[in-house]
């Protein structure tokens, strides 16, 4: 299993360089931040800074949209800096929900979304696409390799990522949730004819590494409130029916709003409604053998890959006790 560090490019910039370049030097091979470029500063700027400080970092947005820029633009983007640092870019992608809903606007459909990733990986990797109804190509790509992973709950959307995608992204470190996504992208590639196997899987949490719960799960309580988002999507297209797993659907009914203003941060006061139990299922916490147990679940499950969301207290104790204890045994 690989693991990354997802941070937030909260101002100054420069210790969000030092935190992944420190992620790094602990054993993590993936540096990820949120892209909201109005709660947060342009992540894309900073990825320069990161790539040059970093040796074999791989970066990339934890997640990016279809609607903030250009298709033309984000590829090449992606593109400059894999030219610069040797195709160490990954797109992780979805719908947008804070970058989209702060300005106003709504997630983007899936049907754009397919398209955006279609027409992103195309022009990233040198080739020819059509693109607002003209063949568009990048001249100057070189050997260019972007790889996809798109982050989906509902149906729709995981049968798109077994058609489509290079990776899944999977926002919670529920067992159960994350046995029905995979089985599902995994029953879409198939069905597609790909080889599942060829799909990375990446499950997506804040973990807090720790003996005193009660404080772990209120700074971590803010993760079941962000994934409350994208459920709340859920329920309204699809109903509380048994097609989402209740695991997802349960926890919202006392969900009242949501200010994106303390979007992914310790203290959301939007997060009242979230249970303990969610926050323990969602998220990892306790001591490091915890961690090591869920990981060891989630790894025999098919998960790859592991994202760490550190937005709590004690980043740097979590992060150091994965370099030395966690990361080892997995």
């Amino acid at each position: 299993m690989d693991f990354g560090i997802v941070l937030q490019t909260d101002p100054p910039a420069r210790d969000v360089v030092a935190g992944l370049r420190a992620a790094e030097d602990c054993g993590f091979r993936y540096g990820w931040t949120f892209d909201s470029c109005v709660l947060w500063q342009e992540p894309f700027v900073i990825y320069s800074q990161v790539l040059a400080a970093t040796r074999d970092l791989v970066v990339g947005p934890m997640v990016t949209n279809p609607s903030t820029r250009d298709w033309s633009v984000t590829a090449s983007l992606f593109a400059t800096l894999n030219d610069m640092f040797g195709n160490r870019m990954v797109c992780g992608i979805g719908r947008g929900d804070s970058a989209r809903r702060v300005i106003g606007q709504k997630p983007a459909s899936l049907a754009v979304l397919g398209s955006a990733m279609h027409v992103i990986k195309e022009l990233a990797e040198g080739r020819s696409v059509e693109h607002h109804g003209t063949a568009v190509q990048i001249p100057w790509v070189r050997n260019g390799k972007l790889e996809i992973w798109m982050a989906a709950y509902g149906p729709k959307a995981l049968r798109m990522v077994g058609e489509q995608a290079d990776g899944f992204i999977l926002q919670t470190a529920d067992p159960d949730i994350a046995r029905w996504t995979i089985g599902s992208v995994r029953e879409a590639a198939v069905a597609a004819g790909r080889d599942p196997s060829a799909i990375t899987m990446c499950v997506a949490a804040p973990a807090y590494v720790g003996t005193d719960l009660a404080h772990q799960r209120d700074q971590l309580r803010w993760f079941g409130g962000m994934v409350g988002n994208h459920v709340a999507d859920l329920v309204a297209r699809y109903g509380d029916s048994g097609v989402v797993p209740k695991a997802l659907t349960d926890y919202i009914k006392d969900r009242e709003g949501y200010d994106y203003a303390h979007h992914g941060r310790a203290g959301n006061r939007s997060t009242d409604f979230v249970p303990d139990a969610i926050v323990d299922r969602f998220c990892l916490v306790g001591p490091e053998s915890a961690h090591v147990e869920r990981l060891q679940e989630l790894k025999e499950i098919g998960v790859d890959n592991f994202a760490l969301y550190l937005m709590h207290d004690e980043k740097d104790k979590t992060r150091d006790a994965y370099g030395s204890a966690v990361i080892p045994q997995v």
